[in-house]
């Protein structure tokens, strides 16, 4: 069953979901804080993506891989920055998350390597049950990787869609945990050149990427301590 929906998703040329989201930010006490995220998500195979997103603090971000650039607005910190796209999706996404350390909650999941990729890392997965998810009937999977316990739910049919995720990362402290709930998939969104261009609004200021700022040398750092101190 977590195959099937793999390969499923791996393979849809293109396709927009709603990501309703929360996640734990343990603090010194040892008590949990949910802060949540709402992101919409648009994929075109073989090169192209966005994904708007909203913070349960209000705040916007948006990133668009255009196919020949990724692209990033922050309209609450009123900065973008931009990268050449290195290729196409997976090549993509891998980079922006890797090489310029950038936030993208279930990247594995946008991959045409799904597959693969559960395939590697899945040490053990159980049936829960049958069960509803608002109304799609849907497989209760738990599932186990060397750092994440995960439950996912996967609508029944020919169509096996990703209703809702689980995660508990049981080797960090507190063992916080990220959830997920996949709404009004579309898997023929009208997409056009437009899907996937970015108007920059007025006042934002372009920035780079801090993974691509020259980094000082001990020596150097040591130097502008000092001068700081003084």
């Amino acid at each position: 069953m977590l195959m099937k929906m793999a390969e499923f998703l791996g393979g849809t040329p293109s396709f927009r979901v709603g990501v309703r989201s929360g996640y734990d930010a343990v603090q010194p006490s040892g008590q949990k804080i949910e802060f949540g995220e709402y992101r919409t998500v648009t994929l075109s195979r073989p090169d192209r993506m966005r994904v708007e997103s909203e913070r349960s603090d209000g705040a916007k971000t948006l990133v668009v891989l255009t196919g020949k650039e990724i692209v990033l607005v922050d309209l609450a910190s009123k900065v973008y920055a931009t990268a050449p796209q290195p290729g196409m999706l997976d090549e993509s996404i891998v980079y922006f998350v890797k090489d310029l350390g950038m936030r993208l909650p279930l990247a594995a999941l946008l991959l045409n390597g799904l597959p693969e990729e559960l395939q590697a890392r899945v040490r053990s997965v159980d049936y829960v049950e049958k069960t509803s998810i608002y109304g799609t009937a849907s497989y209760h999977l738990a599932a186990r990787t060397d750092t994440v316990d995960f439950q996912v739910w996967i609508a029944d049919g020919d169509k096996p869609l990703l209703q809702r995720i689980v995660l508990t990362y049981k080797n960090a402290v507190g063992q916080p945990q990220f959830w997920a709930e996949f709404v009004d998939w579309n898997l023929a969104p009208q997409l056009d050149d437009a899907t996937f261009s970015t108007q920059i609004p007025d006042g934002l200021q372009k920035v780079a990427f801090a993974a691509q700022l020259p980094r000082a040398s001990p020596m150097a750092r040591q130097s502008s301590a000092k001068k700081g101190a003084k």
